[in-house]
């Protein structure tokens, strides 16, 4: 696994060994990114289910100020620290060890603008259109706000969300990636 493009590119990043989390591939990750940018001029990305990092770095590294990783499995976290690490930069990290919807309370609490999402949930613990909705109630979405849902080929999520529309879809061998969009914003 690696980062692919931006300012990081090339560097390699490790993945939690075992079943506890599915880092995104590289040819995946790639995908997302070609699609969604692929370089950005600023924002913060939060990664609710941060597994190994990897989706959370590229987005920094390909412009992003900030990353904010959520993650509440101690041995991802100590991976996601070893590979912020890699980046030299880790002021464009915020890693903290929650869970997701107790991490979408504390941003709120915070007043946090996100203009990128990525959502890669477990997929037997799949909620993303509860937290999208959660995330829209709080105010924690920009108004250009990007979303990314990583889920199950076999996972069917709504046309909407509220204001949120399906931007795209695609599909990957088992992985589907859905993104989505304000709706009055899509260009």
């Amino acid at each position: 696994m690696r980062v692919i493009s931006g300012e990081y590119g090339g560097r390699r990043l490790k993945a939690l060994d075992g079943d506890n989390t599915r880092p995104t591939t590289d040819k995946v990750k790639e995908s997302i990114f070609n699609i969604i940018g692929p370089y950005f001029d600023g924002g913060t990305a939060l990664d609710l289910y941060a597994g190994s990092g990897g989706l959370a770095i590229e987005a920094v590294s390909r412009g992003m100020d900030l990353a904010i990783c959520i993650e509440k499995n101690f041995a991802a976290l100590k991976i996601i620290k070893e590979n912020i690490e890699v980046t030299k930069e880790p002021e464009k990290f915020v890693l903290k060890k929650m869970d997701a919807n107790k991490a979408l309370e504390l941003l709120r609490e915070e007043e946090i603008k996100i203009d990128l999402v990525l959502l890669d949930p477990p997929y037997a613990k799949q909620e993303i259109e509860k937290q999208l909705e959660r995330m829209l109630t709080y105010k924690l979405l920009s108004e250009q706000a990007i979303i990314v849902c990583e889920t199950d080929k076999s996972v069917e999520l709504p046309q909407t969300i509220g204001t949120l529309g399906k931007y795209r879809e695609a599909i990957y061998g088992i992985t589907q990636i859905t993104i989505y969009k304000q709706e009055e914003y899509d260009d």
